[in-house]
Parts: structure tokens; C-alpha cells; sequence
């Protein structure tokens, strides 16, 4: 039976659509997008998703409560039996309460190499600070911004002539191989978390055939 991921994204949606394509191209191997959710009525990951064909909602979050709204996506995430979350530029916090009703399960890319530079802007906080490497994080989602524990890394070089955006490009590059390589990993079942650390475990040797 394959595993069935479900997506939230807020904006363009430019690492959903690269996990769609490593999902149709057998790089997420018996896995299917069920789902991809959007809190705005504007995000175009939304037109990309019903482009390839995958089940799009959007869940307006306008006048909302965090904790209510969480409700009405979580719901909408269990309706489709989803088996891993992954937020693909979802610009909203979660409560605990969603949390807590996919525990280790929820996944984020976020764009530097935590715990360096957490929250918006992270292109920018690197360059100020002077950082010679950034890169992109693969974590799970705990119930602190930007703070569970890390899957994988990717480390991208800062050119002194670098600006947020010329960076930002490069570490995208990046995002769309490491967040694949990663749902690979956890929907396989590859990884142990003890404490803070997660601990992966190599590839069968009828899986590398």
C-alpha cells in the first residue's frame, strides 16, 4: 500500500512541486501526494497541484483562531489517511494541538543549517551575520519554531558577492534533493530518534537494485 503525504504551502509552492515530480518519478518510491492544502485563496502551489492532477483545498484562515483553524486542516489531513505532513513554505505556525495529532510525522525545509538563523529571512540573517556556509535543514515539527529534530542537511557555500536573493536561489536548489532524500527516508522507515538526534539507517540491499 503506498504512503499517502499530505502538503500545506502558503505561497508558489516550488517545493511541493518538486516533491510531486520525485514522487511520479519514482524517487519517493510507493508513496502518492494525497492531498495539498493552502491557507490562502491566492497561492499558486494550489494551480500546480490541480495541474498534476492532486486534491487541492484551501482552508481560508481569515478570522480565525490558530487553534481552530488547525482543527478544520487537521481534520482535513485525517479525512485522506495521510501517513506524513510535509509544509512546503506554509507561512503559519503550528499549534500544538495539530502537533500533537501528527507527532513526529510533520516534516519542514527551512533555509539555512539550524539552529543558525530560525524564522523569516534566514538569506538575509546569514549575510549579516557575516556566515561563510548556509545551506537547508529537513527537520520534524515540534511545537517551537524551527527547532525539531534535524534529518538532513545541505551546506551551500556564500560568495562575498551574494545577496539574499542570489543566495536564496542557490540553497533552493538544494531544498528540492534534500527534502526528497528525506521523505525517502522516513516514509521507508530509515531513521531511530533519540533525544534530539535522528539516526538513519542505511538502505536494504534489494532497495539500492
Amino acid at each position: 500500500m503506498k504512503k499517502r503525504i499530505g502538503v500545506l504551502l502558503s505561497g508558489r509552492g516550488s517545493n511541493f512541486e518538486a516533491l510531486a515530480e520525485s514522487v511520479a518519478a519514482g524517487r519517493i518510491p510507493n508513496s502518492e501526494i494525497a492531498i495539498a492544502l493552502s491557507n490562502r485563496e491566492d497561492a499558486r502551489g494550489i494551480e500546480k497541484a490541480r495541474e498534476c492532477g492532486i486534491e487541492a483545498r484551501v482552508i481560508s484562515s481569515k478570522g480565525l483562531e490558530r487553534e481552530a483553524y488547525d482543527k478544520l486542516v487537521i481534520a482535513a489531513l485525517q479525512e485522506k489517511r495521510v501517513d506524513l505532513v510535509c509544509l512546503a513554505g506554509y507561512m503559519r505556525l503550528l499549534s500544538p494541538q495539530f502537533v500533537a495529532a501528527f507527532r513526529n510525522r510533520i516534516l519542514n525545509i527551512h533555509p539555512s543549517l539550524l539552529p543558525a538563523f530560525p524564522g523569516l529571512e534566514a538569506q538575509r540573517q546569514a549575510l549579516e551575520h557575516g556566515a561563510k556556509f548556509s545551506g537547508c535543514t529537513v527537520h520534524f515539527v515540534d511545537e517551537n519554531l524551527d527547532a525539531g529534530p534535524i534529518v538532513l542537511q545541505s551546506c551551500v557555500p556564500i560568495e562575498d558577492s551574494d545577496t539574499p536573493e542570489t543566495l536564496a536561489e542557490r540553497i533552493l536548489r538544494e531544498e528540492h534533493c534534500t527534502y526528497t532524500e528525506a521523505v525517502r527516508i522516513v516514509l521507508e522507515g530509515r531513521y531511530r530518534i533519540e533525544g534530539r538526534r535522528v539516526l538513519i539507517f542505511p538502505e536494504k540491499a534489494q532497495e539500492k537494485k
